[in-house]
């Protein structure tokens, strides 16, 4: 199959804009708890009703402080409630938010503002605003700034007690479908990022429409904790779906205290990207371990994928069910626990989950429902669903989404949720853009019942010297679930083999050390010369040579000393990795590689 379409579910309404989702969900459930802030020990509810009246008050601020129609602002806040409260309020005062990656660098900062010609600016921590105001002087437009912290929400509400409901009314009323919501800058893998133009019908659209299709996932009386930053449109897309929805949402940005505030909030269902359900399994993993009982644990973590597989095959053995009966009761139900006890499905995006842990999950009780999407496709253009699942896809397209694999195997999306362009960049926009259908770079497959599979990147693919073409994610992802893996990055487009850089997971080094009798207080240089550590290491690489043949294997890989990180410029604000730096930064490593004596395969080399 090339081609797979889903038509729409719900009718759509070219007139409504993102503020009629929250105004409709006041309408049907004012008293239903729509948001939760941490108080004391536990949590408090805000109810749609009590959300909506904060929004109103801070864009009557907004109209009040001079913010006009189609306005740009700035937000640069990490996730937690009064994020989504400003995206509302800035709809309903009829302006147009522009995201800021709360970890950005001050001329990130000055990029995003200038280019999207943002007038106002709201940042939420005194370091937030020192990095804004390195670069303040190079945004003469910017002539407000606001911060969240020194309690500038209320001073924004005071500001609009003189402004009628009438005009906030008026203004609230003035975007339509058609119209510009909002600007979010892709996160810059390569070049500089560019303006995604997403619509309010994008976002009406789509929610309305995904809300059908997931209904078992975010009805009302579900909830989720938010951990993954608002300012990217995977965790946007899904605050406003759950507004529109009636989901509670909970907000945990600190990833250190993500299981205390699981354990609390207890979400019944989890969105993450599959990093976090590898460092999840590997923490218990290596937790087991300590506790002398690493042995059981792997073996109950293979009878769960085990079992997991003969419900596909549509039968399980007897024998089977006795063993996932025992571990269910020693190891499956702590680990539910740990995830605050009510989780049901996860939603995961932007990198493959993989079989094993797909199949580990589904035997815990929780669904991952892995999906695909981009910025420019407002987040999903397919997810598996409750009753149309396939483990190892990506799903069928969304309700009023299309998908099609071009000859060259890149996929292509069309439908409710494809952006309108690129900011004020006709040229990047005529690139992506064929007719309706958008180029989205990555390459895939679907099969008979519409599932779509992604294998790569387009321009990610390695082609050798000896014109083998090569996918690095087949090999990254096996060889990144490793616990003692932190990044892989795989080489060798016009060299005679592939390779490998790899990085360690600094937070799991001295666990994992200590579960092998190494000293703990190793570096990540010591780390990265310990035979120990390299053994550990040549047995992933191993392990995913496995899963392809020998031109495409790694031959060699190095360990290097030090870790990919945002701050140091290697990852992007999701945690992908961004190759054409690493390239451009690790070129004499590269080299080095190509350029030492030949290895067998597999070989490690230290750094």
């Amino acid at each position: 199959m090339d081609q797979y379409s889903v038509p729409p579910v719900v009718t759509a309404d070219p007139d409504a804009n993102a503020s009629d989702l929250l105004v409709e969900r006041v309408r049907l459930t004012p008293d239903g708890p729509l948001f939760a802030v941490p108080e004391g020990s536990g949590w408090r509810d805000i109810t749609a009703a009590e959300f909506l009246a904060q929004v109103r008050a801070i864009a009557k601020g907004l109209i009040g402080s001079g913010i006009q129609p189609g306005d740009k602002i700035g937000l640069m806040c990490k996730t937690r409630y009064e994020w989504t409260l400003i995206d509302f309020a800035t709809w309903f005062a009829g302006a147009v938010l522009v995201p800021v990656y709360e970890t950005s660098a001050p001329a990130q900062v000055q990029w995003n503002l200038s280019d999207s010609g943002a007038v106002a600016v709201i940042v939420e921590t005194a370091d937030h605003f020192a990095r804004f105001d390195e670069v303040h002087a190079d945004l003469p437009l910017v002539t407000q700034v606001w911060q969240v912290d020194l309690g500038d929400l209320d001073k924004l509400a005071a500001a609009g007690v003189d402004v009628s409901d009438e005009e906030l009314e008026r203004r609230r009323t003035l975007a339509k479908g058609s119209d510009l919501a909002t600007l979010i800058y892709t996160s810059g893998t390569t070049g500089r990022p560019k303006g995604c133009i997403l619509t309010h019908s994008n976002f009406v659209e789509l929610s309305r429409n995904a809300a059908v299709a997931m209904k078992d996932v975010v009805q009302p009386g579900a909830s989720t904790l938010l951990f993954i930053t608002t300012a990217h449109v995977f965790a946007r897309f899904i605050a406003v779906l759950s507004v529109h929805a009636g989901v509670k949402v909970g907000h945990q940005a600190d990833t250190k205290q993500l299981l205390p505030a699981l354990g609390s909030f207890k979400p019944t269902f989890l969105l993450a990207v599959p990093r976090v359900f590898e460092k999840v399994y590997n923490s218990s993993e290596q937790k087991a371990e300590t506790g002398g009982k690493g042995k059981i644990f792997r073996r109950a973590a293979a009878v769960a994928v085990e079992h997991s597989e003969a419900l596909d095959a549509g039968k399980v053995p007897l024998g089977l069910k006795i063993k996932f009966a025992l571990f269910d009761r020693l190891v499956y139900s702590k680990l539910r626990t740990a995830l605050g006890g009510n989780v049901k499905y996860a939603v995961s995006g932007s990198a493959p989950l993989g079989h094993r842990l797909g199949h580990f999950y589904r035997s815990l009780g929780v669904k991952i429902l892995e999906g695909y999407g981009l910025t420019e496709t407002t987040a999903p253009a397919t997810v598996n669903l409750t009753d149309k699942f396939k483990i190892g896809t990506v799903g069928p397209a969304l309700p009023g989404v299309g998908i099609k694999i071009a000859d060259d195997g890149e996929i292509w999306v069309k439908g409710i949720n494809v952006f309108a362009g690129y900011w004020q960049n006709e040229a990047a926009t005529a690139e992506v853009m064929d007719g309706e259908w958008f180029k989205t770079g990555d390459i895939g497959s679907l099969d008979d019942d519409g599932f779509l599979t992604i294998t790569g990147r387009k321009k990610e693919i390695i082609v050798t010297a000896g014109g083998k073409n090569v996918a690095p994610a087949v090999l990254e992802d096996p060889i990144r679930a490793n616990p003692l893996v932190g990044q892989v990055v795989v080489v060798g487009d016009q060299k005679p083999f592939i390779a490998a850089l790899i990085t360690l997971d600094a937070e799991m080094l001295p666990v994992w050390l200590g579960n092998n009798g190494q000293p703990t207080t190793l570096t990540l240089a010591e780390a990265a010369e310990n035979p120990a550590v390299l053994a550990e290491i040549q047995r992933a690489v191993d392990a995913a040579n496995a899963l392809v043949s020998r031109a495409e294997s790694i031959r060699k890989f190095v360990v290097l000393s030090t870790d990919f990180t945002e701050a140091s410029g290697h990852l992007t604000p999701k945690l992908t990795i961004k190759r054409n730096v690493i390239l451009k930064d690790f070129a004499s490593t590269i080299e080095g590689i190509y350029n030492a004596a030949p290895a067998t395969e597999g070989q490690s080399l230290v750094h």
